[in-house]
């Protein structure tokens, strides 16, 4: 598909909603169409709206349309021996850069390498009224409206559709290795937390069905020390953490509620956490449970964390950890300001803004 700029046509179809105050449901490749409550709205069409704008190897940033394929993108920071940072998922095996900000989502390499909102340095955008807006800049000492791109890592299109997106890359790792470690979860939590806060060059580490995966990202001389001094072998290679990273391993298979638990890395496994895939080096867990919705959240609230209905909702259960009334004001103050009209994804996040 040939790079287009749909800008202009695209302001001009928010115009128009806003003026009949129409709901619009915001759609790239639909790769997250899982995630967050459904819209009822007319489609905002963002894939054919791509292109890389600027990319410059030796700052690295580049700047691109939204609906540019995540695969493209990483294959031309690849030719430059860079990388995303943040892993994006893909799920179904296309995603757009908007999407991947807009949803806020990270793989495994997250804790190490930084969150979408972490290596965002600017955003163009179209608010509820149709208008094209610009925050940010593509340089990380350009703090002008900084804190406002950041606003978009996240918020799955509930305050403005994405346009333009700028983003800081790494240089990617000399060498990477995997390690796989027989060992009960209390173990590894341990070993991964102990590994945490010494220099080792970790890019992942999770913990599944009794054995812990390790990944270790850097130079030909650290990695090779590190390696010598965990042990294990070498039997899960890249393809377990595309796996994780896109949920296509067998754990993720099954039809039931899938919980997406953020906790303290160091916190015990909880009473609720009955089949459970440890990701982040403790900090992130994807859980099937046989507890309620409310007994997850009020045990994850207890011990400073959070709780999402990732996938699988009886469309009865909110999707999002619900908010206080502090934090409540402030999404539905955001909501007036970029989005008056109420139209853009109305109630994706929560049903009532």
């Amino acid at each position: 598909m040939p790079d287009r700029d749909l800008s202009q046509e695209l302001a001009g179809q928010v115009r128009d909603a806003a003026e009949q105050r129409q709901p619009i449901r915001l759609v790239g490749f639909d790769s997250k169409a899982f995630y967050g409550h459904p819209v009822d709205g007319k489609p905002l069409q963002l894939a054919a709206h791509r292109g890389v704008i600027r990319y410059e190897p030796t700052e690295l940033v580049f700047t691109a349309r939204a609906g540019t394929p995540i695969r493209e993108i990483e294959a031309m920071l690849a030719e430059n021996g860079q990388m995303l940072a943040f892993e994006a998922p893909q799920f179904s095996g296309t995603a757009s850069l908007g999407g991947a900000i807009a949803s806020g989502l990270g793989g495994p390499r997250r804790p190490w390498g930084g969150a979408p909102r972490d290596l965002l340095l600017g955003v163009t955008l179209l608010d509820g009224r149709g208008r094209i807006l610009h925050f940010g800049g593509e340089v990380m000492k350009n703090v002008a409206g900084y804190d406002i791109s950041r606003l978009m890592a996240g918020a799955l299109g509930t305050l403005g559709a994405l346009l333009e997106v700028s983003i800081k890359v790494l240089p990617a790792p000399k060498v990477e290795r995997n390690l796989v470690l027989s060992m009960p979860r209390n173990r590894a939590v341990q070993l991964m937390r102990d590994l945490a806060r010494q220099p080792a060059p970790l890019s992942a580490a999770s913990h599944l069905d009794d054995r812990l995966y390790l990944r270790l990202s850097g130079n030909a001389a650290s990695v090779s020390a590190w390696e010598k001094q965990i042990g294990g072998d070498g039997g899960a290679g890249s393809d377990f953490w595309r796996g994780l990273r896109d949920h296509s391993l067998p754990f993720f298979e099954s039809e039931r509620p899938l919980w997406r638990l953020s906790l303290p890395p160091a916190t015990p496994r909880l009473d609720c956490e009955q089949e459970v895939l440890t990701d982040w080096a403790g900090a992130q867990r994807w859980v099937f449970s046989h507890c309620g919705a409310a007994e997850i959240r009020d045990e994850v609230a207890k011990v400073g964390g959070h709780a999402i209905l990732f996938r699988h909702g009886d469309g009865k259960i909110p999707i999002f950890h619900p908010l206080n009334r502090a934090r409540e004001r402030l999404h539905r103050g955001l909501k007036q300001t970029f989005d008056p009209a109420g139209i853009l994804n109305p109630g994706r996040q929560y049903p009532s803004l």
